[in-house]
């Protein structure tokens, strides 16, 4: 394994230090340590992958040295824009370091939603034309392999990527995030369920949000039909919930956001305001930190999403941090014509024992289909 305060070693010899991503649960030792040890000017947690590209990009113009970016394999996706029309040598020739978890590497047990793009991702950065290698997990290899990537993306100017497998860097321990509200987000999420009516359609974000709501069912002896978890697609929740609600006008539609979800694809409130469904109601469980992949902070608590949501169209928005508050503004909201946003402040963290659903990502479309069509 790779020590974390070694490879930071390695990174300024090499001339980079200035990081900037979306954190991932391969890369959580790194993530943390870097969160630990680097001024906040040098070093951003970014709303997604493609505009940490663009801040590398900053960064570089600025100074002359190359950033590193790091993200999940998920993370290609949003990165391939700037990517291909920014730091291509072909465009700007912005050199880059990309420090990329692997998830879903073939042979590797993983969760499905990891599988197809652990396949592609070689493959995706080979048609990208951008050179990538796999981080050897001992110091000594590293630290040559670092040297050369480097050496490439600065003569070459233009992106270069390391993958980096599980296990690949020793454990960190960080300090848990300061809790500034009380309330857990299982908690509130089983009030949430607690006042729907029975035709209600759940869609719920990406990570241990949908998890907990699936084990909130089983608590309940309940199906799971009613609710669409998107394991995948991190920040879109928000608009499969709208395009559900604008074909089923008379069904009341909930979205179950995170706070680094909704910060991801900022711009869909704005469509979500503009279209104006009466019959849709979106809910933010925020912790202020990436949860399911290390804790990393996110600037959720320093958004007026309130504000935002009252900008952006919606009819009614509030904000609320405690149990009776939850309950009296979701059962309000779910009275009136929406669409209408509900932020929840709420403690970071999930019970250790949290599982995982047992039902495939097929299984769950099917079910939730069919439920849409027979209610």
């Amino acid at each position: 394994m790779i020590c974390t305060e070694s490879f930071c070693s390695m990174l300024e010899r090499v001339g980079v230090n200035f990081f900037t991503g979306v954190p991932d649960s391969l890369l959580k030792a790194f993530c943390a340590y870097v969160s630990d040890h680097v001024p906040p000017e040098r070093h951003v947690t970014a709303a997604n992958e493609g505009g940490a590209v663009a801040l590398a990009a900053g960064h570089y113009l600025a100074s002359g040295r190359p950033a590193l970016v790091y993200m999940q394999n998920s993370g290609q996706g949003n990165a391939v824009n700037p990517l291909l029309s920014l730091a291509d040598p072909d465009v700007y020739g912005i050199p880059m370091l990309l420090l990329v978890g692997w998830r879903g590497e073939p042979g590797v047990k993983d969760e499905p939603q990891h599988l197809k793009q652990g396949q592609v991702t070689q493959a995706l950065f080979e048609a990208m034309d951008i050179p990538c290698r796999i981080l050897p997990d001992n110091n000594s290899d590293a630290a040559s392999c670092l040297e050369e990537m480097i050496r490439r993306a600065t003569t070459e100017h233009r992106p270069v990527a390391l993958l980096v497998r599980a296990g690949t860097f020793e454990p960190y321990a960080r300090k848990a995030p300061d809790a500034r509200y009380s309330l857990k987000r299982e908690a509130a999420l089983e009030m949430v369920v607690s006042c729907l009516p029975e035709c209600a359609a759940l869609v719920s974000t990406t990570g241990q949000l949908s998890r907990e709501l699936y084990e909130c069912r089983e608590r309940n002896g309940q199906g799971h039909e009613r609710d669409f978890l998107t394991v995948g697609s991190m920040g879109h929740a928000s608009q499969i919930a709208q395009g559900i609600a604008l074909h089923q006008t008379t069904r009341p539609v909930i979205c179950l956001d995170g706070d680094g979800a909704l910060l991801m694809h900022l711009g869909a409130p704005a469509i979500i305001g503009s279209l104006k469904a009466p019959n849709y109601h979106h809910v933010l469980l925020n912790n202020g930190v990436h949860d399911s992949v290390g804790a990393q902070k996110t600037v959720g608590f320093d958004v007026d999403f309130v504000q935002l949501a009252l900008a952006c169209g919606y009819v009614d928005a509030v904000c609320v941090d405690g149990e009776e508050a939850l309950l009296s503004a979701f059962r309000l909201q779910l009275q009136k014509k929406g669409p209408s946003f509900l932020e929840v402040r709420v403690a970071p963290g999930a019970r250790k024992d949290l599982g995982r659903p047992k039902t495939t990502p097929d299984q769950n479309k099917r079910a939730f289909m069919d439920f849409l069509q027979s209610t």
